[in-house]
């Protein structure tokens, strides 16, 4: 049998290394206070509150014991080793590279946490998907990004409200409004946010030639609470309408859909799978505050940009994503250049190289212009 204390070596050194971006000191000192916050007889007295503290006592529990859990594998693998060694036992051996094997693939996962270094990055996303430029094919297209992103989220195991579809006026959809819900879905969705571009041979063009299309997903932290933002009843147009689209069996058939518009920005929020105009009116409200609340953010960004003289391209001109199925398959992502030939697992929502490039090549970014 091999020498694996190197191995053993080298996950301790992760081990240690996910102590610090993980905070654990802080987790163990923070997790009996929010244990005795949720043990409080009054605690549901204000619900939000509630939520909130609950919400974060899992988080604490979770990453401290996944930490805890990593050290003691790392444990029983060291000890099985020396045993194995001292015994001159290779029967063991598989057992042995197996655990080294899944305990490195563990810690790769884990190290994505590390490049989380946004505000909002575990709250929930508010997603939605635009066709552009294209035609038919535009819309086609809209509808294939909308079903990559719902499989995306079927893989990660979170869970997704489809608020709003409007179909096509000659295929697919022309919007999509959606929310994933779970820890650090805004995190790994912001890789996303921007134009994606489709080439392949149109099955909308009777001569089958080559076109070019595309949309945009555009990706919001959802906020329980927006404080800040103040809306005045006269700068909203609220709209109802009959529900359609892919919304499920609790899609209503009469005009409960809501469509508030926001008309100093133009901001747009819609939600029609709630089970009533009020429930759809509540939400859309709830949408729209978040919406607004990034729109500041944007702003103040803008602002200290302008003040370090640093210029971004913004907007439907930023193409982020190429993914060409004709006349050869490869999807490649314009800033941190990962690229794969694997088109079809990517469109099954085989996304998280692509987030986790992202995240990284951000970091880079952010490390070059300090």
């Amino acid at each position: 049998m091999r020498d694996v204390s190197d191995d053993i070596s080298a996950l301790r050194k992760r081990h240690a290394e996910a102590a610090t971006y993980l905070k654990v000191d802080d987790l163990r000192a923070r997790k009996p206070q929010l244990e005795t916050e949720a043990s409080r007889p009054d605690l549901w007295d204000d619900a939000d509150r509630a939520r909130m503290v609950t919400g974060e006592l899992s988080s604490v529990t979770e990453d401290i014991e996944r930490y805890d859990q990593l050290g003691a594998r790392i444990d029983d693998a060291e000890t099985l080793a020396e045993l194995a060694k001292e015994e001159s036992d290779d029967s063991v051996a598989a057992e042995i590279e197996s655990s080294l094997a899944e305990l490195a693939a563990d810690f790769a996962s884990l190290e994505l946490r590390s490049l989380f270094t946004g505000e909002h990055d575990e709250l929930d996303a508010i997603c939605e998907v635009q066709s552009g430029e294209g035609g038919a094919d535009a819309q086609d297209w809209a509808n294939m990004l909308l079903r990559m992103y719902l499989r995306w989220a079927e893989r990660k195991g979170l869970d997704v409200e489809l608020d709003e579809v409007s179909a096509g006026s000659e295929a697919g959809i022309s919007s999509a409004t959606f929310m994933v819900k779970g820890r650090y879905a805004y995190g790994l969705l912001r890789a996303e946010h921007g134009v994606h571009r489709l080439v392949r041979m149109s099955p909308f063009n009777a001569q089958g030639k080559r076109q070019t299309a595309f949309a945009a997903l555009k990706v919001t932290p959802f906020l329980e609470d927006v404080p800040d933002i103040v809306i005045d009843d006269k700068d909203l147009r609220i709209d109802t309408y009959r529900s359609s689209g892919a919304g499920g069996q609790h899609v209503n058939v009469t005009d409960s859909a809501v469509r508030i518009t926001h008309l100093p920005t133009g901001t747009v929020a819609s939600c029609q799978n709630e089970r009533s105009q009020h429930q759809n009116k509540d939400r859309a409200m709830q949408v729209l505050k978040a919406k607004l609340a990034e729109l500041e953010r944007l702003k103040r960004v803008e602002e200290l940009d302008a003040i370090r003289g640093v210029q971004h391209s913004v907007g439907f001109g930023s193409q982020i994503r190429s993914y060409v199925l004709q006349p050869y398959q490869m999807v490649k992502d314009l800033r941190s250049e990962y690229e794969t030939g694997n088109v079809e697992g990517v469109l099954d929502g085989d996304l998280d190289p692509f987030m986790e490039a992202f995240l990284r090549w951000q970091r880079a970014e952010s490390l070059g212009s300090s």
